[in-house]
């Protein structure tokens, strides 16, 4: 199998997001690409300028930032045909590699609108570097940029960045020099397409942490209350657990709970509701073995929440009594 280390750089609407075009926020305009082997040995490289044709003025902050004008975007390719040779040069075995989350949906979103045949397989998963780049260097949970990741490792800065092939040069840099094998287990689950029922829903077991993706659903309001997405299973001896603290929302927009396992003991719950392309609302659910201390953690953030919840309840009413005695004050001097 190979690694596609994949960079895009994209336009969007230069008088703002009132002016984007339904399904197309963002038009790519540069396609970079490195191909290394499964040790990590670089094959080939792949770039592309794409002539854009919906957003056909740069964006200043784009222009500014890839230091490029739309006059040297004249002679590039069409979306269609620049993506049907980039993906031919992929290959069949591969795997993507990316810097982020966001090139891929965009990436998707593109071939979409554009009309490119539609080849990933389903659950579409990748690696995401900067993700991985935070478990090997650092807690796993900060995200610094790719400038900052180069310069923390010390590699020699010989191109400019925000260029789609320079950036994906840079990230195979990074991937051909860390310790992958240590965290090739967390593979990243695209989202562009979630699953169409139930039979497709997205159960992944990291070892450390289970993550569940959703059908979708009408309203966000099935997705939050959806049965199957609230009750639980132990992700180790897939016995179900019970439930210590029932699911609850915070301020966040996440929902947070607690379960314990009989044989496997205490674990904690997040889920988040999320809305796709179509429409839909799904739920992104992680599910993690935890201790007391966890426990405790989850316990604050409700109470917390319910302190919130109580205050706001107060400015409310207080309001409406404001209004009431305005309103008596009103009548009286009539």
């Amino acid at each position: 199998m190979n690694y596609i280390v994949l960079d895009l750089e994209w336009n969007q609407s230069y008088r703002g997001k009132q002016y984007t075009v339904e399904g197309l926020p963002f038009e790519i305009i540069q396609i970079g690409a490195v191909k290394l082997d499964e040790n990590k040995n670089v094959q080939d490289r792949w770039e592309c300028l794409v002539r854009p044709v919906v957003y056909k003025k740069l964006h200043g902050k784009v222009s500014e930032m890839l230091g490029i004008s739309i006059n040297d975007l004249e002679n590039g390719k069409d979306f269609k045909s620049a993506a049907d040779e980039f993906l031919a040069w992929c290959g069949e075995d591969y795997k993507f590699i990316t810097w982020g989350g966001s090139d891929l949906t965009e990436f998707q979103r593109n071939m979409k609108y554009f009309g490119v045949e539609y080849k990933f397989p389903f659950p579409f998963t990748y690696y995401d570097l900067q993700k991985l780049y935070s478990k090997v260097y650092s807690d796993g949970k900060t995200r610094r940029s790719l400038k900052a990741a180069i310069e923390e490792l010390g590699f020699t800065e010989d191109a400019e960045y925000h260029s789609a092939i320079n950036d994906a040069i840079y990230t195979a840099r990074i991937f051909a020099n860390m310790d992958f094998d240590s965290v090739s287990v967390y593979e990243s689950i695209d989202t562009y397409r979630i699953p169409q029922s139930r039979k497709d829903e997205i159960y992944m077991n990291f070892n450390t942490y289970e993550k569940y993706i959703s059908k979708g659903f009408k309203t966000r309001e099935k997705a939050a209350d959806d049965r199957t997405a609230r009750s639980c299973r132990c992700y180790i001896c897939n016995k179900p657990m019970r439930r210590l603290i029932k699911w609850f929302a915070t301020s966040s927009k996440n929902y947070y709970s607690v379960f314990v396992c009989e044989e496997h003991g205490l674990f904690k719950g997040r889920m988040r509701v999320k809305q796709c392309d179509n429409g839909f609302y799904y739920d992104v659910r992680i599910l993690k073995q935890t201790d007391e201390e966890g426990v405790n953690g989850i316990v604050d953030k409700q109470i917390k929440e319910r302190e919130h919840r109580r205050k706001k309840r107060m400015e409310e009413h207080k309001r409406k009594c404001e209004n009431q005695n305005q309103n008596k004050i009103k009548y009286k001097y009539r």
